[in-house]
């Protein structure tokens, strides 16, 4: 028997290897891909061959091995429970008395797909964006689908393609933008795809779905995941149109989605960088980009059956595009961009609130935890960096004048500032003629006392030294 299975898993990987592209990783890793664009006939040919690989993918799909990796990675991900209430650290133990039941009843078509849980955040640019929570038992079946399906569709990924992909990231598309602006290719056709996840067209998706997959069984469970209802406060919402957010399925198929758009780019010999749904193309005139607008414009709406959100989209000069958080300037130069700094002061002003009630030790613990994940991502930027020496310099402030409303009557803020030896009269001028906390906090003394040692020994980050390395 064992024997049996490690010689049909010869077999397949044997098939997946005559399947990808030479040079390629069969696993799915990130891996170079050719320059020349695929024709009609090779790729209905590859389709063909890959509905033929995969005409009994559901018996792999729901394989121990699968579905343990899979568990694993819905387990890294954490994540709130779904409409039955069942959370991640219940579902190992259940798997363990209901595994067999779960696999037979996937491979007879008896498996019932369970609602999503509809939540609503706030978007960082204001409104909201719905997100669909699964079952943490859907969320372990799609991500065993995702990681299976993987192997076939990665590899044919545009290069240009950068979201939800192994080995790729918002940081290379945000070079790959730089390099082509340094080309000369300064006006930015900036694509923006209104409520994307909401408007997947569901009949395109599933007619694009079954031209390479062969497993019949495969495409009416992904087809149940796709018209499950949204549940609101009891009541399910039927779908129509749309892969909700949060599922472990929709990054895949939000990319198999827009892959026909990355071809028709291509085919048109455009320079261009996609994350998820966030497309920019680089022309080199802004002529030249109302003409690829207009005609990418009809092409979205027409043949992909998606809208263009026209009150965004737009052809911009790059000092004037945000991409990813970031604006590329002329000559290649990456900033990063205004609105992201706007939103780090929010979350400062949020974090050092002087009604909190916290230690100041609590607050710079989480200050630090912002400063290091944000600098982490905007570690590109080489442009505009004197920025965050001023934002040091107000985030110290705040944090001062926090430490001062701690100190609450004034005689207490006067021993304060006398254990750092400032002078009886300044230390008294400071607590008697200041007027206010914020204007009591950026008084010379003040700034003698809580200067930068002091800060340092409460381990607070620096944004300027994280930013300049």
């Amino acid at each position: 028997m064992r024997k049996d299975k490690e010689q049909q898993k010869k077999v397949s990987c044997e098939q997946l290897k005559l399947f990808t592209r030479k040079g390629e990783p069969a696993d799915g890793e990130a891996g170079g891909t050719s320059d020349a664009t695929e024709t009609g006939a090779e790729l209905s040919s590859r389709l063909n061959q890959q509905r033929t690989l995969t005409e009994h993918i559901l018996e792999r799909i729901v394989d121990y091995g699968n579905l343990d990796k899979a568990y694993r990675q819905v387990k890294s991900n954490d994540g709130s429970s779904g409409v039955d209430g069942m959370e991640i650290e219940e579902l190992r133990q259940w798997l363990g008395g209901h595994i067999k039941e779960l696999q037979e009843s996937i491979l007879q078509e008896q498996y019932q797909v369970s609602a999503v849980r509809k939540v609503e955040i706030p978007k960082q640019t204001g409104g909201t964006r719905m997100l669909g929570i699964p079952t943490v038992k859907d969320r372990l079946i799609q991500q065993a689908i995702h990681q299976e399906l993987n192997r076939y569709y990665e590899p044919y990924f545009s290069d240009h393609s950068y979201g939800f992909r192994p080995g790729r990231n918002a940081g290379q598309a945000i070079l790959q933008a730089s390099a082509y602006i340094a080309e000369g290719r300064e006006w930015v056709v900036d694509i923006d795809l209104e409520k994307f996840f909401d408007k997947i067209n569901h009949d395109r998706l599933m007619q694009r779905l079954s031209k390479g997959i062969g497993d019949k069984r495969l495409l009416r469970l992904i087809n149940a995941y796709l018209k499950t209802g949204m549940m609101t406060d009891g009541l399910i919402e039927q779908r129509t149109a749309g892969t909700p957010q949060g599922s472990p399925l929709s990054p895949l198929l939000s990319n198999i989605v827009l892959d026909e758009l990355d071809r028709e780019l291509e085919k048109r010999g455009l320079h261009f960088c996609r994350y998820a749904d966030d497309c920019n193309i680089f022309v080199r005139s802004k002529k030249a980009g109302e003409r690829v607008l207009a005609s990418l414009t009809d092409f979205i709406e027409k043949k992909l059956k998606l809208k263009v959100n026209r009150a965004k989209s737009g052809v911009r000069h790059c000092s004037e595009v945000k991409f990813l958080g970031y604006t590329v300037m002329p000559e290649g130069k990456i900033r990063v961009a205004d609105k992201s700094i706007v939103r780090l002061n929010d979350k400062i002003k949020e974090l050092t609130i002087r009604s909190r009630g916290v230690t100041l030790a609590q607050i710079v613990k989480e200050l630090n935890a912002v400063i290091m994940g944000w600098t982490n991502y905007f570690h590109l930027a080489n442009s505009w960096l004197s920025t965050f020496r001023e934002l040091d310099g107000w985030l110290r402030r705040k944090l001062r004048c926090y430490r001062l409303k701690q100190c609450g009557r004034k005689h207490t803020i006067f021993k304060f500032l006398r254990s750092f030896d400032i002078p009886i009269n300044t230390s008294w001028n400071v607590v008697m003629y200041s007027g206010g906390w914020w204007n009591m906090s950026q008084k010379k003394a003040v700034g003698e006392a809580m200067n930068l040692q002091w800060f340092a020994r409460l381990g607070l980050q620096s944004l300027h030294v994280r930013m300049t390395g």
